[in-house]
């Protein structure tokens, strides 16, 4: 076999695998504890985009000066957005607290056979 023949082969076998594979963004939605129902169902509706695209999703709650204390508002706003995305997302990080934002990471579901 001449090492031309070999070489188109290799080239050959990686486009195929490369056909295969998925692959997948990580899109991110920011917002902050005291946004508003509208504005959130908009979000949830963008993040409901990104799954059916097979994209992951990280939600980031920012927190400014004082509303630092409020963190179970940001706790809050993301479980309305897990309940909101439950039946397409699944949780893959739960919520962390990191300096003065809180974020998570959705996944989408994988489909089941």
């Amino acid at each position: 076999m001449d090492y031309g023949r070999y070489k188109y082969e290799m080239t050959k076998k990686k486009q195929e695998a490369k056909k295969k594979q998925t692959t997948f963004q990580l899109k991110e939605i920011k917002v902050r504890p005291k946004t508003g129902d509208h504005d959130l169902e908009t979000k949830i509706n963008h993040i409901k985009k990104f799954i059916d695209r097979k994209d992951k999703v990280k939600v980031t709650v920012v927190f400014r000066g004082r509303e630092r204390m409020l963190s179970k508002f940001g706790e809050n706003l993301l479980n309305r957005v897990v309940q909101e995305t439950e039946e397409t997302a699944l949780v893959e990080q739960p919520p962390k607290f990191d300096g003065r934002t809180m974020f998570m990471v959705l996944a989408p579901k994988p489909l089941s056979k």
